[in-house]
């Protein structure tokens, strides 16, 4: 699944990321802000998960390949991780209330739009509006709780925030799950319409408008432009790849997009007066550590287990309603140890545990690789789900506070956006790397079990014409059973092989993350931004 939980900064941008009035809140309306977060917070961490559940149905109902499957996916997650930071100062400028309400109603418009998609390109749009709604409400929902509760209240309110957002993280994908087997996918949209208006209705009635101390300043508009441009190109060309070719004019014209969207977006951030990425901050040494740490793990972990569900509903032949529970053990390891977790800078320094954490994690990656067609879940696919689980709470408290330490308190609302933004970038960019990986491996392993079994030319052909939707490819019409079952089975240990290919490179990708953190990471914590070189 592309996004579990929180990304590594979200407590960060509650403490520091809005200067708030103090005392500008009513008493009365803190509840109701707090409220409004949660359930806010809850539509965008639900909508993360439930959608990777939902995709073997979507692609089923809406005969979709497993390219276009996957920018149901991307096209959200990429105008997120691009234009979050702008939605951010959008509130800052224009006020917090209004950017967040704004964002919630895009949001639930474009999950009915997505709920009545007839067909898969009306949805790829349609979820690239959401992506848009979200850009508004995630930051927005934090910005909240930070301008409505003074210091010594945040505590509370972010351990509420915490352990609700915890229990939605748990529970979307087995709703999820279970709106998918027992009524419809577009229910797993749909579901967004009543929180939505819930949300609307408390924003409405209760909250109180506040804005930044930054809301003079000027707002990116060409950062975020080149970004997305940047991003979205080098995305198509992973996703099309596969089936256009990389000789294609529309994927070379993506990638000479990207390249030149991206060199120009670090371009105007050395200019502009309000940047969306401030490139001084690069220069700190435990901050710049922490941030490629972020963009390895991050794409290890959105890659790798954007495939996780498929292989569980396509290959296994598991429900949405189990597939959905199957990474119950990671969320519930990370809540109940996070308490631990947070001690481990204090008593070792922020290194160890970022050296150790992904170094756990690389293993639990390496232990999906094992499991073949037909593996129990007990004792496949739970041994790595728990290492996984157990590596990730290791590095993600740790990670959080050295983005905190390496700046000091007036940067690290800052700091911790680019961090958060910088987690969801990598995923999307994984998301597309992996596929066109996942599409090679795939297609050589058909080639050769077709061959192996001695397939027909008719029986090779159509498969030929099957293959990019992965182990979603139709059977032969007119074979008889035995053939069907062992076409079945070809296709399903194709899919098995691409999906070993995923899980070791996001294995390699983890150990590289630790070795950034032993190379880049000072031995002890960089209080109040000390690590900052000259």
């Amino acid at each position: 699944m592309a996004q579990i939980g929180k990304a590594p900064s979200d407590h960060t941008l509650i403490l520091h990321g809005a200067r708030a009035e103090e005392g500008a809140c009513p008493e009365a309306s803190k509840p109701w802000v707090l409220a409004a977060a949660v359930v806010g917070s809850s539509m965008a961490f639900i909508d993360g998960t439930v959608v990777n559940v939902a995709l073997p149905a979507i692609q089923a109902d809406l005969l979709a390949t497993a390219f276009q499957a996957q920018w149901v996916v991307e096209s959200y997650a990429l105008l997120l991780a691009a234009l979050l930071l702008v939605g951010g100062a959008l509130g800052d400028h224009y006020g917090r209330r209004r950017i967040f309400a704004i964002g919630v109603g895009i949001f639930a418009l474009s999950s009915v739009a997505c709920g009545l998609a007839a067909n898969v390109q009306q949805l790829i749009a349609a979820r690239a509006v959401q992506g848009i709604g979200g850009a508004l409400l995630v930051p927005g929902s934090l910005a909240l709780i930070s301008a409505a509760f003074p210091e010594k209240e945040r505590g509370k309110a972010i351990g509420t925030w915490s352990g609700f957002s915890g229990i939605t993280a748990a529970v979307g994908p087995v709703l999820g799950g279970f709106l998918v087997d027992h009524f419809s996918w577009t229910w797993a949209f749909l579901i967004n319409v009543p929180m939505a208006l819930l949300v609307l209705w408390i924003v409405w009635r209760h909250v109180p408008e506040s804005r930044g101390a930054s809301a003079s300043g000027g707002l990116d508009v060409w950062g975020a432009l080149l970004a997305t441009a940047g991003l979205g190109g080098i995305v198509y060309a992973f996703i099309e790849a596969p089936t256009q070719g990389w000789g294609s004019p529309a994927v070379i014209a993506a990638l000479v997009i990207g390249v030149l969207g991206s060199a120009g977006f670090i371009a105007v951030e050395r200019k502009v007066r309000t940047p969306m990425l401030p490139l001084g901050l690069l220069r700190i040494g435990n901050f710049s550590g922490a941030n490629l740490l972020t963009l390895l793990l991050y794409a290890a972990l959105g890659g790798g287990l954007y495939f996780f569900p498929l292989n569980l509903i396509q290959v296994q032949g598991y429900s949405a309603t189990v597939a959905g529970a199957a990474l119950l053990p990671f969320i519930f390891i990370m809540f109940a140890l996070s308490g631990w977790a947070g001690q481990l800078v204090d008593r070792f320094g922020p290194r160890m545990p970022l050296v150790i954490g992904p170094s756990i994690a690389a293993v639990g990656f390496a232990l999906f690789a094992l499991p073949g067609v037909g593996a129990s879940y007990w004792s496949g696919f739970l041994p790595a789900v728990v290492v996984l689980g157990f590596g990730m709470t290791v590095t993600v408290a740790p990670l959080t506070t050295t983005v905190m330490n390496a700046v000091g308190p007036d940067l690290a609302g800052v700091a911790s956006g680019v961090n958060n933004a910088v987690s969801r970038a990598a995923a999307v960019l994984a998301i597309a790397v992996f596929g066109a990986i996942m599409a090679w491996a795939f297609d050589a392993a058909l080639a050769n079990n077709l061959r192996e079994m001695g397939a027909s030319a008719q029986v090779s052909a159509f498969l030929e014409g099957e293959r990019s939707k992965l182990a979603g490819a139709a059977l032969p019409p007119g074979v008889d059973a035995a053939t069907a079952a062992a076409v079945k089975r070809a296709v399903a240990e194709s899919f098995v092989a691409g999906f070993r290919w995923v899980m070791l490179l996001s294995a390699g990708l983890a150990v590289l993350s630790a070795v950034s953190a032993w190379l880049m990471i000072r031995g002890t914590p960089a209080a109040g931004g000390s690590d900052r070189k000259s």
